[in-house]
């Protein structure tokens, strides 16, 4: 990275230093992105116990989800300052993610509402797999790079 480009100063020396050809922001966006799947995971199962009260205004958000949310965007903007191309598509991911969670939650609640079962949040979960195998191409790219240069 060029040195005027470097917008966050001291941030920058750490998080956009390479470790195996990607930014260790990257590494730290891999690791919200797997906690993040293990908070949907928790607030699912939490959901399921609150729906037994049949009040609606019990189905309430999992806090690890909630940070972790945030902090994929916060991060995913800043990896956007870094990596531009790959910060901007996984950008679009995690905004994905972010509003497919809204809907969600919103549709747990119409469920516990109308006496209906609740079904698993199956749109955040495919854009979490999307978000997942996306970072971990930009992470690991140096083990299929001999691959796709081939294909490229």
């Amino acid at each position: 990275m060029e040195n005027f480009v470097a917008w966050f100063g001291p941030v920058d020396q750490i998080l956009a230093q390479n470790v195996l050809s990607a930014p260790l922001i990257a590494y730290l966006l891999l690791g919200l992105v797997v906690l993040n799947m293990l908070g949907r995971a928790l607030e699912y199962r939490q959901h399921q116990s609150q729906a037994a009260s049949g009040d609606w205004q019990d189905v309430t958000r999992h806090p690890l989800r909630v940070g972790t949310n945030f902090l994929l965007v916060v991060g995913a903007f800043y990896y956007m300052t870094i990596a531009h191309h790959g910060g901007l598509v996984f950008s679009m991911l995690v905004a994905t993610v972010f509003v497919t969670d809204l809907f969600e939650f919103e549709s747990r609640q119409v469920e516990v509402r109308n006496d209906r079962d609740l079904t698993p949040p199956k749109g955040s979960v495919t854009a979490s797999i999307l978000m997942l195998a996306y970072i971990l191409f930009q992470t690991f790219f140096f083990a299929v790079a001999p691959f796709w240069s081939q294909v490229v």
